[in-house]
């Protein structure tokens, strides 16, 4: 059986406001009810494999976890980048993993952010690359175009091989007239980024082209720490490791590259207009999500979020609400999203980063109010999640119980709490919160202080390894 090892850990702008810096597209249900991380697990259900290996960033790991363990599939640890070093120091780290008990498995390589409509075609290029993978050959699937498109680099075919084909070349991405020329001669392939070999292998041809990434990786391996459902590598080995990717490190230079079609309805949702073209549509050409009231709106991406959204007489708009932001754009434009999102980092704005609602590992918060010195936060705790000890220099807090049981430590005492009943905890008193029953708890946090920020928090005690 192979080993799926998935790419978790990139960040992207281009589908903001419902992606941000701090939760990723790969983290949203966009094509279904599952997440696209989810999804790239749950679509290898047809076929024999391993655990998910799943690599991600040290601010991701608690997402990632998360929804792996929704859909039972958090069976093996986590690997925890320390920096960003790109793919090939990240699938460095997976071969190694993965070799570490005396096994050689093949690895199946996924990103976490791409939509699959055609499993079936899919899994029979994974079964058919899998062999491929077995005589030593470095895999790499093409994905089969629909049109001219200069958004994605190529593959050039050569020599048939058992049903593949012997890579020729890898290519940048083209201009316009240049990427018809390749989808007309019918030898050129997008390069979807997933890849499938032995994870011995990889090792070797790394260690052949690029030995400093190998050693960076070894090293960074080799000092290894467990926390929870997480894999901790060397900080200071891993920030040492050049930074490339697979197409640059290896594939680009093995003799071995061997490239697979794929013609499954493969989409890298890059854009909005992209996840237009993926979702369902009404006969009006419109893909609805929300509380949606529409009349004579044509070819449309409507999101709604919490409230209604009401279009009358657009056509080829995409409009995407959330709590704290709403975005309207020409649907032939949306690649100018990007604009947006620097102009919201040059300025700090929060809404860069972060959704007004805030995931953590025991549970979440919604920001629905705040001004000069108060800010007004829903909390919702997780049955058996607690809180790290604390205590603020800035700003007091009072909490009310909406529903189910708090515990509460409050300086020397502990309490319990439950609907309708509130605390007090003054500046500077150390303080924690806890869910110790079998339902959610949900509270009203009233913040009020000279200082709001939430680097305000000075921790003695914490679950998840945040002290």
């Amino acid at each position: 059986m192979f080993l799926p090892v998935i790419m978790a850990g990139g960040t992207g702008s281009r589908l903001w406001p419902l992606s941000r810096s701090a939760y990723p597209k790969q983290f949203l249900a966009l094509t279904s009810d599952n997440t696209m991380l989810q999804e790239t697990v749950l679509r290898l259900s047809g076929i024999d494999h391993q655990s998910p290996m799943v690599i991600c960033n040290e601010a991701s790991r608690f997402m990632v976890a998360e929804q792996l363990r929704a859909i039972d599939a958090l069976q093996s640890p986590v690997i925890l980048e320390p920096v960003g070093r790109n793919t090939a120091p990240a699938i460095a780290l997976a071969a190694l993993q993965a070799i570490a008990g005396g096994e050689d498995p093949i690895l199946l390589v996924l990103a976490a952010d791409h939509v699959i409509l055609d499993n079936p075609a899919f899994l029979q290029a994974v079964a058919q690359a899998e062999m491929l993978a077995q005589q030593d050959a470095m895999v790499t699937f093409g994905i089969v175009p629909t049109h001219a498109e200069t958004g994605y680099g190529y593959i050039k075919r050569g020599a048939e091989q058992n049903n593949a084909f012997k890579v020729d070349s890898f290519v940048e991405k083209p201009n316009l007239d240049k990427a018809r020329e390749y989808v007309d001669s019918g030898e050129y392939y997008w390069n979807s980024g997933m890849f499938m070999f032995k994870a011995s292998r990889y090792l070797a041809e790394l260690k052949q082209f690029q030995p400093a990434i190998l050693a960076a990786c070894e090293a960074a391996i080799g000092n290894t720490a467990s926390d929870l459902d997480f894999v901790r590598v060397d900080k200071a080995a891993f920030e040492a490791c050049p930074d490339d990717s697979i197409d640059y490190a290896v594939m680009e230079k093995t003799d071995s590259a061997i490239v697979v079609p794929l013609d499954a309805q493969w989409n890298d949702v890059g854009s909005w207009s992209a996840l237009w073209d993926v979702n369902s549509k009404d006969e009006a050409g419109n893909a609805i999500k929300g509380d949606t009231l529409t009349h004579d709106t044509h070819n449309c991406l409507i999101q709604g979020g919490e409230r209604l959204v009401a279009t009358v007489g657009v056509e080829d708009l995409v409009i995407v609400d959330t709590k704290d932001a709403l975005l309207v754009a020409s649907k032939d434009r949306v690649q100018e999203v990007k604009q947006i999102v620097s102009k919201l980092k040059a300025e700090k704005r929060s809404e860069f980063e972060f959704h007004r609602e805030v995931y953590r590992p025991w549970g979440k918060y919604d920001s629905i109010d705040n001004g000069d010195r108060y800010q007004v936060k829903r909390i919702t705790v997780k049955p058996g999640a607690k809180l790290s000890v604390q205590m603020h220099h800035h700003r007091a807090e009072h909490w009310i119980v909406v529903s189910g049981t708090a515990k509460v430590t409050n300086g020397d005492k502990d309490i319990l709490l439950t609907e309708n009943q509130s605390t007090y905890i003054p500046v500077g008193v150390i303080h924690a919160l806890e869910n110790p029953g079998k339902v959610p708890l949900e509270l009203i946090e009233v913040q009020s202080g000279s200082y709001l920020g939430e680097d305000d928090i000075v921790r003695f005690e914490d679950k998840y390894g945040r002290v």
